[in-house]
């Protein structure tokens, strides 16, 4: 049975530190490309502390946004309190979506397939729940097209990155496993951030939109 919740106390709150200033660096605008155009019902998948719920077009008609980690999912509810759109938010893990099948007409994640326990079944969860013709919208650090970034991200997840970062993987294919769980990607856009000189392992990024074919 998967777990429905997860607990990373020490890497929450380090996240809720850390991650305004992500958005002041330019996080928060990538954001608003990732949700700009979703309208009707959503699901989000690993909502962290929320902070995409400021970015919801108003087309939203609710979002219900499922997250496992405790400290998270309470800072994620008082920002639902000022959402532009109706948000509820539950507990549960992105791998056992609390949700029937073909129920929302559009999926969201960002920042959180790194850190789930495994990658492929929480995409193919996101495609059970999402309509015939709804969209996914990703956005996530992935893996490096570089081949010594990614030998650099591959001892990372061998040893000591999952421990310090709350479960977190930098060597992903996240595009791929879009794309193995059935999606057809319409849009792909890859960059770093931060857009530094020298990359870091966790820099390369994709933002992507991906249908569920009818």
């Amino acid at each position: 049975m998967t777990a429905t919740r997860a607990s990373h106390p020490v890497f929450a709150r380090f996240y809720a530190w850390l991650s305004p200033k992500m958005e002041a660096a330019g996080m928060a605008e990538h954001r608003r490309v990732l949700l700009a155009g979703l309208q009707g019902r959503v699901i989000e998948a690993g909502a962290g502390n929320g902070l995409n719920f400021a970015h919801y077009p108003p087309q939203v008609t609710s979002v219900l946004a499922v997250e496992p980690e405790a400290y998270l999912r309470e800072a994620a509810r008082r920002n639902a309190r000022t959402a532009p759109v109706p948000v509820e938010v539950v507990e549960g893990v992105a791998e056992r979506l609390p949700a029937l099948d073909a129920t929302f007409d559009a999926g969201v994640v960002s920042l959180a397939l790194c850190s789930v326990a495994n990658l492929h079944t929480a995409v193919r969860e996101l495609y059970r729940v999402i309509r015939p013709g709804g969209q996914l919208r990703a956005l996530e650090h992935v893996r490096a097209a570089s081949p010594t970034l990614y030998r650099v991200q591959r001892l990372l997840d061998a040893t000591v990155w999952p421990t310090v970062g709350g479960g977190c993987h930098t060597s992903r294919d996240t595009a791929a496993a879009i794309e193995q769980a059935g999606f057809e990607i319409r849009q792909l856009t890859r960059f770093r951030f931060p857009d530094a000189p020298v990359p870091t392992p966790t820099s390369p990024h994709i933002l992507a939109t991906a249908i569920r074919p009818e």
